[in-house]
């Protein structure tokens, strides 16, 4: 659990939330595999390896490795992080197609997700009938089981597919072995309170004890919403990446999921986000995605202010940021330009060091934002202390 002394959200979210669980919700990362979904990024095995031990030095519940028969390289990539004795459990990824469990078995994958399309858009598109992939699941699954693999089963487009066909897949898939299931927004179309539906209907048609999983996409911005609709519906391990990487607009962002899950809403996880902002550049480097610097949780500019009006609070961080920047391992800091303030001048002063008198600020003020305005962007603290006569 984070340290609430940290968290300055007020008592609003208190007051309109019911109770909320409390049970710890697990961390299943997918930045491996879907993750390099993104267009234009490659993984080499070696930078999976590193992205692993990252994880799971920052708590990560599971993390899946990736589909071994991908390529070669995700084979390497499976191999590897299989191999590394980390806490987090390891995970593979698999069609319901029996060569793919094969190579799990053959690498010695523990856990594994089977997937198989399930919503009658995608079964028409791919020319295959209901039966026919309800028989391709049975086999898959108790192959897997039989093998002594754990099974989660993963229904691709869950949340397009017929109702009815849903209950059948996913009541076929625990049958033949599965011990846990994922709900599968695989587009990104379900609303918050559509994914508690489907997740709570799916807790109840399986009796409760089967472990459910919400795996979902971010294409209309509500990747993180649904995720916590999808725990406070009786969903009890989230699936995502790391920044939100993936396919289209990505996978809910894990990083976010858990900060919103823990500070508003009081449902602990096992991530320690001081470990955020160096994942998330790790994840950032190695995959050449670079973040916008607003970005929730481990934007560049998060904890920055140049707003001359934010500058005159900045001594008091609850007054202007909604929890302490210690949490997610950021830095804090005033920048200046054209929003600058008389506040700004003598904090970047003083951090630099320069002699400043009370009667220069004014002046320098008005510099720093002619000079701000003219290169359209940030003053430079080597411009700084230049215009106040240091440099």
């Amino acid at each position: 659990m984070i340290d609430r002394s940290k968290v300055w959200t007020g008592s609003l979210n208190e007051r309109v939330l019911d109770p909320q669980p409390h049970r710890v919700v697990g961390l299943y990362d997918t930045t491996l595999r879907d993750g390099e979904q993104s267009v234009g990024v490659v993984l080499a095995p070696e930078d999976k390896l590193e992205i692993a031990k990252a994880l799971d030095a920052a708590g990560i519940d599971r993390i899946e490795a990736g589909f071994p028969r991908v390529s070669e390289d995700d084979w390497r990539a499976v191999e590897l992080v299989v191999g590394a004795g980390l806490r987090a459990e390891v995970w593979g990824f698999s069609r319901a197609v029996q060569a793919d469990v094969e190579a799990l078995v053959e690498l010695g994958v523990p856990a594994s997700v089977i997937e198989s399309p399930i919503s009658d858009g995608k079964l028409d598109a791919l020319g295959v009938s209901r039966e026919t992939m309800l028989e391709r699941i049975t086999k898959a699954v108790s192959f897997a089981a039989d093998a002594g693999i754990r099974v989660a089963f993963f229904g691709v487009d869950s949340s397009r597919a017929d109702l009815e066909f849903y209950r059948r897949a996913y009541e076929a898939a625990v049958e033949a072995g599965a011990s846990e299931v994922v709900v599968v927004d695989t587009i990104g179309i379900a609303t918050p309170e559509a994914a508690a539906y489907l997740v709570g209907q799916t807790v109840d048609w399986l009796g409760g004890e089967i472990p459910v999983h919400w795996h979902g996409h971010d294409d209309f911005g509500l990747g993180t919403a649904a995720a916590i609709a999808a725990v406070q519906a009786g969903a009890t391990w989230v699936q995502g990446t790391v920044n939100g990487m993936g396919e289209r607009a990505g996978n809910a962002d894990l990083i976010e999921v858990a900060l919103a899950l823990e500070a508003l809403y009081g449902i602990p996880t096992r991530l320690d986000l001081t470990h955020a902002r160096e994942l998330s550049m790790l994840v950032q480097q190695r995959a050449g995605t670079p973040l916008p610097s607003w970005k929730a949780v481990t934007g560049d500019a998060l904890f920055t202010r140049e707003s001359g009006a934010v500058a005159a609070q900045f001594h008091d961080p609850p007054a202007i940021e909604p929890y302490s920047s210690e949490l997610v391992g950021a830095d804090r800091g005033i920048v200046l330009g054209k929003k600058s303030g008389i506040d700004s001048i003598a904090i970047a002063a003083e951090r630099l060091g320069l002699d400043v008198p009370e009667e220069r600020r004014a002046e320098l003020l008005a510099a720093v934002k002619k000079l701000g305005t003219e290169k359209r962007g940030l003053v430079t603290d080597a411009e700084f202390g230049k215009l106040a006569g240091n440099g």
